[in-house]
């Protein structure tokens, strides 16, 4: 998943333990860990915190998330790719 990927690289590169982060969050450490997993989407004001709290553009960190969460739909759907084209003409219209 390409939001948890840049979560846990985030992270190490900050050396931050996982806890810290989760209480900036305000949610378990379980919760956090889940999330650099990718077992668990964070939501949207989750990641506008986590941006925030790693100074980062929160422009990057939304794409990220909003591609995620395309992948987690479509990712077993043999049309896929089809569907992202389609959609991608009407959003760029």
């Amino acid at each position: 998943m390409l939001l948890a990927d840049k979560l846990k690289d985030l992270r190490e590169e900050a050396k931050q333990p996982q806890r810290r982060v989760a209480a900036a969050l305000d949610i378990d450490t379980a919760t956090y860990c889940k999330m650099e997993k990718g077992k668990y989407i964070p939501n949207r004001e989750q990641v506008l915190l986590l941006s925030s709290f790693f100074n980062i553009e929160q422009e990057e960190m939304i794409k990220l998330w909003l591609a995620d969460k395309l992948i987690d739909v479509a990712k077993d759907e043999d049309m896929a790719q089809d569907a992202f084209k389609i959609a991608n003409e009407i959003l760029t219209h």
